[in-house]
């Protein structure tokens, strides 16, 4: 008997099925770092984002890095099955199954073989085991074979379908915060008349999603990898707005409730927060900043024409600059690392919605010069 290769073969079959596991059912996050599947994709994403970064143009590099999330799974479930298949061709190997149907002494080749199509439950009999070891060995992993392969076919159903749930309330922000979605856009299309309840009741749906957000990256982190449809939108690019837009109306308007943005505030900024933690990226000051003075200035008298009562400059700034601090280093480390790019605070000047334009431009809106715009008291 080959101890070395045993106590290899076992450990490796041990340490493949504890990531599946963590990876795939358990549901919650894994504090342990030194983990396979964490390994796998952190030096992954490197790698892809170098490539990215040297051989990709810059108008086409977003859709080589969407590429990178789906790719990883499926590459990181066959690294899965091809260590359990050489775990037990390394314990095969070890105990010396003699292989019947085969000439002489088997090689280790011959025993990958042998788990190879074990595991994928082939049963093509060419080369079998002849001692009762060896049976209970490929009973065993053909068993373990089509549980792991039943297991993995009902996890990509799960990343699709929370991978849609996600992207449904990131396109709804391109109506309801511009495309980017920044804050003064938000701002100025729920509040009129000085009346905040329409932004209210959606501060309020967006507190849930913020939570629905962080329970699946809890679970799956590597949605985080998965990019939205549109180069403008992104799950960290809402995330920012609505604590943009939150912290505006905390540090800034006088005489309202503003019960709801401190509840959605404070459940935007847990997400991040432990999203910062999950892929190990500290909190970096962002540079250049984000809101300067002349912006600020800018969305002041932007939202005072929608009739919002606003707090003075000075005392706005000064409340203002406290709230960024608590989540905006966050959210800039994330884009550094995820190569995302941050919403600006307000839009560009006379950027459409991504709703507002089409490849087509022979139609007959188009032909006539009739675009849809938001005139701010909540009518196109």
């Amino acid at each position: 008997m080959n101890i070395i290769a045993f106590i290899l073969g076992v450990t490796l079959i041990v340490m493949i099925l504890g990531d599946s596991f963590e990876t795939i059912v358990l549901p919650r996050r894994v504090t342990r770092r030194v983990r396979l599947a964490r390994l796998f994709f952190r030096s992954a994403w490197r790698s892809w984002l170098a490539i990215a970064r040297v051989a990709i143009p810059r108008k086409s590099r977003n859709t080589f890095l969407g590429f990178f999330g789906p790719l990883s799974v499926i590459i990181l479930i066959v690294l899965w099955a091809t260590g359990l298949i050489m775990g037990f061709a390394l314990v095969h190997w070890a105990f010396t199954t003699i292989l019947k149907g085969h000439e002489g002494v088997a090689d280790f080749g011959s025993y990958v073989y042998l788990s190879g199509t074990t595991f994928f439950t082939l049963g093509l009999g060419d080369v079998v085991p002849n001692t009762s070891l060896g049976r209970f060995l490929v009973a065993f992993e053909a068993g373990l074979g089509l549980g792991f392969l039943a297991l993995i076919i009902s996890y990509l159903p799960l990343l699709n379908q929370s991978f849609a749930r996600r992207e449904i309330a990131v396109a709804l922000l391109d109506s309801h915060a511009g495309s980017p979605p920044t804050a003064a856009e938000m701002l100025r299309r729920h509040i009129h008349q000085g009346k905040p309840e329409e932004l209210s009741r959606h501060l309020q749906e967006w507190e849930r999603w913020s939570a629905e957000l962080l329970e699946s990256l809890l679970s799956y982190p590597v949605l985080a990898f998965f990019r939205s449809h549109h180069d403008n939108q992104s799950w960290l690019g809402s995330l920012t707005a609505m604590l943009d837009a939150c912290s505006f109306v905390l540090a800034s308007t006088e005489g309202i409730r503003n019960d709801q943005a401190q509840f959605t505030f404070a459940m935007t900024r847990h997400t991040i927060v432990d999203l910062a933690q999950i892929f190990n990226c500290p909190p970096l000051s962002p540079t250049p900043d984000r809101l300067p003075h002349s912006k600020l200035e800018h969305i002041c008298s932007l939202l005072s024409s929608t009739g919002l009562e606003l707090s003075k400059i000075d005392i706005l700034e000064q409340n203002l600059l406290g709230l960024r601090q608590m989540y905006e280093p966050y959210v800039y480390s994330l884009s550094k690392y995820l190569h995302i790019t941050l919403p600006p605070w307000v839009s560009e000047t006379g950027r459409k919605d991504n709703w507002q334009i089409s490849p087509w431009r022979f139609t007959e809106g188009v032909q006539k010069g009739k675009y849809l715009e938001h005139d701010g008291d909540g009518h196109f």
